[in-house]
């Protein structure tokens, strides 16, 4: 979940520092208006990591927003007066008005957090408590507040090395050693992805908010702000704020902008390794213990990355009676007319078969979003039912293997000329092959948020670099077989 907000986002001082009146304006922009309307309040809920700075991203928030109509509430372990009440009435207690904003310090995922990490819920509990907060958070939206969640996430280097500088400065300050703290992070970070997961939705998205860098990390969180409270202004319908899963407007790395596309493989060692692995996943597919499970394999990329020629040395090893390939394109009247992941259902495989994916649902967050063919509360949404899909496949006991197979734009336009020129090649060149190219960029954004979204401990994903197709090929089954043999 957390790929890009590991990779150490950046603004420098001087960029920072011309951004910060364009900041400020749009915040006010969008805050003075709502005051005025009094149509929604505004909630704000700052959760994350201890060392990331969360109280200095909201101190700032502060400064650049009219603190008239801003309030903080924090709220720590309940006192004996809130202990002789239900859980949620502290924060019921503190709503603000519409046209008022509050910013929530200890909000209500803190004792699910502080209970799962410290084990004192099991998987079930854990799982109510998530469906019950996630129908206070529904009900809040229809009766319009604005929820925004910010998870402040810090790698558990930065992390330490942040604390250590805390104590040092503060000798006299106390870090909690609560769920947040460093000897928490592996917990917390899977505790948090587990969260934003099943309880991100278009009427209270979750904001991962990369904390190495205090300026980027701060510009992020006041462009979100600024732009939710934009778009809910503008439609006032509860359930239409569906703000962007990630932040937009600021130079971001993804998970996909870090793939090193040098790298190569000789022609001699593509031979022995690609024999090597072909063999092992033969040995593999023919285990009687593959029947207890059934294998998911899903290709997506840049168009013209190869994806077909990874799946025919993928396919070669195989038995043709316990394979089917499918290339999906666009869906047809009867596809259209159920929902979309419908096709995807009709082709999954018995166990011990494998269903191959020649692109699959990840269409929705990458196609059908940068062309407009779904909505925006369409593709929002569909990280969650996408996840929850292919948890359902792997808790049946199905093995997903997701490979995203990355070139360049400039090997890509190499590849389509060649396309062109090769004449058993020129019906994978189309028109649209050329229409896609020209939304380059808009596709990259797309696919790092699919990366940070749908990267999940039970599927995730491998990015492949393909600039180099023998690479490649010898990657994809390597993985295919490493994730094979954990399980068969």
């Amino acid at each position: 979940m957390f790929e890009s907000a590991r990779l150490p986002q950046k603004i420098n001082k001087k960029t920072f520092k011309k951004m910060e009146p364009e900041l400020r304006e749009a915040l006010l922009a969008a805050q003075l208006p709502v005051v005025e309307k009094q149509q929604f309040s505004t909630l704000i809920l700052v959760d994350g990591l201890d060392g990331a700075g969360k109280g200095e991203a909201v101190a700032r928030l502060y400064g650049w927003m009219d603190a008239r109509h801003l309030v903080c509430n924090a709220y720590a372990e309940p006192t004996n007066d809130e202990q002789q009440r239900p859980p949620l009435w502290r924060y019921w207690r503190d709503l603000p008005p519409k046209g008022e904003t509050a910013i929530v310090f200890g909000s209500w995922y803190q004792t699910v957090l502080r209970n799962w990490i410290y084990k004192k819920i099991d998987e079930d509990a854990f799982e109510k408590e998530l469906t019950r907060i996630t129908r206070f958070e529904e009900m809040l939206a229809n009766e319009d507040v604005l929820i925004l969640k910010f998870w402040f996430f810090l790698p558990r280097d930065v992390q330490e090395e942040r604390l250590k500088k805390i104590r040092k400065k503060h000798a006299a300050r106390h870090v909690l050693a609560d769920w947040a703290a460093l000897k928490h992070h592996k917990k917390a970070s899977e505790a948090g992805e587990k969260i934003i997961l099943e309880t991100s939705k278009g009427y209270a998205p979750w904001f991962v908010i990369p904390s190495q860098d205090p300026e980027y990390r701060d510009a992020a969180l006041a462009q979100t702000v600024a732009r939710s409270m934009a778009v809910k202004l503008e439609d006032g319908e509860p359930h239409s704020v569906a703000a962007p899963p990630v932040i937009g407007g600021l130079k971001r790395e993804t998970a996909v902008d870090t793939i090193d596309l040098t790298v190569k493989l000789d022609k001699a060692d593509y031979e022995q390794k690609r024999e090597k692995f072909q063999d092992r996943l033969s040995e593999l597919s023919d285990r009687k213990t593959l029947s207890k499970t059934g294998v998911v394999l899903v290709f997506q990329g840049n168009d013209a990355a190869g994806k077909g020629g990874a799946i025919r040395r993928v396919i070669r090893p195989l038995d043709p009676r316990i394979y089917k390939v499918h290339p999906i394109s666009a869906p047809t009247d009867e596809e259209k007319a159920r929902p979309y992941l419908w096709r995807f259902w009709r082709r999954l495989p018995k166990k011990g078969h494998f269903a191959i994916f020649d692109r699959s649902w990840y269409e929705r967050v990458l196609v059908e979003r940068v062309e407009g063919f779904a909505g925006h509360d369409d593709w929002l949404r569909a990280y969650n039912e996408i996840n929850e899909f292919e948890h359902e496949l792997t808790n049946f006991g199905y093995i997903v293997c997701k490979f995203w197979l990355a070139i360049s734009e400039e090997e890509q336009l190499r590849r389509f000329k060649a396309r062109e020129e090769t004449a058993y090649k020129q019906h994978k060149i189309t028109d649209e092959d050329w229409r896609n190219r020209l939304k380059w960029d808009q596709y990259a954004i797309a696919a790092g948020d699919m990366i940070d979204r749908t990267s999940t401990h039970y599927a995730p994903w491998t990015l492949v670099s393909s600039e180099n197709k023998r690479h490649a090929r010898v990657k994809v089954l390597q993985t295919i077989c490493e994730r094979l043999e954990e399980k068969v």
